[in-house]
């Protein structure tokens, strides 16, 4: 018989329905020893948890996120807050015992995140940060074959993250929809929010990051702020790149806007090396690029890798080959990985723990003071 796990949900947003999703759709296709029951929606707005409650089929409805982890039928708590309560909840809920699933970035920087994994540490609870990207197919994939040295030495790495949705002057910052745009509650800009993703699939396919030489700008350098009416500086990065050198001599470039007029979410990523490249991009999310130099010169170009066959990871748990996953799909294959950890310990972890996230971190970290100070930084090492 499953292990029933009673789960808790602090935050009803956009992040709130998408791993509520995962948690439903993960045990229709994926079979394990553990089942999640929705136990708890929790949010400041009773009306709102109320109604999201009854839309996702969660049993109970709590305002306080405190009283959430004192009560004894809680076994897990998924943290979908924005990023500067993350530490808190987190550490009670470690204090608790209670297993953690949470949004990413893990901190508001590399010292919170630091406390964060010393608690989950010292009382050995189960624990995720929602690094989703690396459970879609392709990308899985991607990061099979490099693993497996098909590339040979890898020369380069590139990534991106593009948007364009803050670009007019009349988008207040702060409150309850606009908190990425506060520093005090996000951190930072689009290095936390976009870059972490693609510094996190960068260091899980590609190894660590040693250096960084990075520089940032804010075009908009006062907002309204929704919780006082009045203008106040903007603090946040709107846009950054950087460039880096990796622990296996390979060199990058990251770069990510919310300024970027067309784009509303585009993430690509290129692997250049000595025998093939790879390339990614979330708009085409189901194919992977692929060039081998090994083939005959008369019949060498770019190929284009469908990966929604039964042989592609994830693929075979969900629908018949060519028919493609979507962005969901990424959660759901998270929510895979932490409970088939949960059944075998000893299996291999492909999420991001708080350790590993913490070394993300610790590159946005570095990545903000190269920008501050103009010079190259080395990255902290977990």
């Amino acid at each position: 018989m499953a292990k029933t796990i009673n789960l808790a949900v602090i935050g009803y947003g956009f992040m709130g329905k998408a791993h509520t999703n995962a948690y439903l759709q993960a045990q229709h296709f994926f079979k394990h020893d553990h089942k999640i029951n929705l136990k708890v929606i929790c949010g400041r707005n009773e009306e709102n948890a109320k109604a999201f409650a009854e839309t996702w089929g969660y049993d109970d409805v709590e305002t306080d996120w405190r009283k959430v982890i004192e009560r004894d039928d809680i076994d897990a708590v998924d943290i979908c807050t924005p990023n500067n309560s993350h530490r808190e909840i987190a550490l009670a809920c470690a204090k608790a015992g209670k297993m953690i699933l949470c949004e990413k970035p893990l901190a508001l920087d590399g010292t919170e995140g630091e406390e964060m994994v010393a608690a989950v540490e010292a009382s050995g609870v189960p624990n995720l940060v929602w690094y989703n990207y690396r459970f879609l197919p392709a990308v899985t994939h991607a990061k099979n074959i490099v693993a497996a040295g098909e590339l040979g030495q890898v020369f380069h790495y590139r990534s991106n993250f593009l948007q364009d949705w803050t670009i007019s002057e009349d988008l207040p910052q702060g409150g309850a929809a606009l908190w990425r745009l506060d520093a005090k509650t996000a951190g930072s800009g689009v290095t936390g929010d976009l870059l972490a993703h693609c510094i996190d699939l960068a260091r899980w396919i590609n190894g660590d990051i040693v250096s960084v030489s990075a520089m940032t700008e804010t075009f908009i350098k006062e907002r309204v702020h929704q919780e006082t009416g009045e203008k106040t500086a903007v603090t946040i990065d709107d846009a950054c790149a950087f460039i880096c050198r990796f622990e296996n001599g390979s060199t990058s470039i990251f770069e990510s806007t919310r300024y970027a007029r067309g784009h509303k979410a585009l993430f690509t990523f290129e692997i250049n090396g000595r025998d093939k490249s790879l390339a990614w991009d979330l708009h085409d999310l189901n194919r992977l690029d692929y060039f081998d130099h090994g083939v005959p010169s008369d019949r060498r170009g770019w190929s284009n890798i469908h990966c929604s066959d039964g042989d592609h990871p994830y693929a075979g748990n969900f629908w018949v080959p060519g028919l493609c996953l979507g962005y969901e799909h990424s959660f759901v294959g998270a929510v895979h990985e932490f409970l088939s950890h949960l059944d075998d310990p000893s299996a291999e972890k492909r999420f991001a723990d708080f350790k590993d996230a913490l070394g993300t971190q610790y590159v946005c970290d570095a990545v903000l003071e190269s920008a501050k100070t103009k010079q190259w930084v080395d990255v902290k090492r977990v």
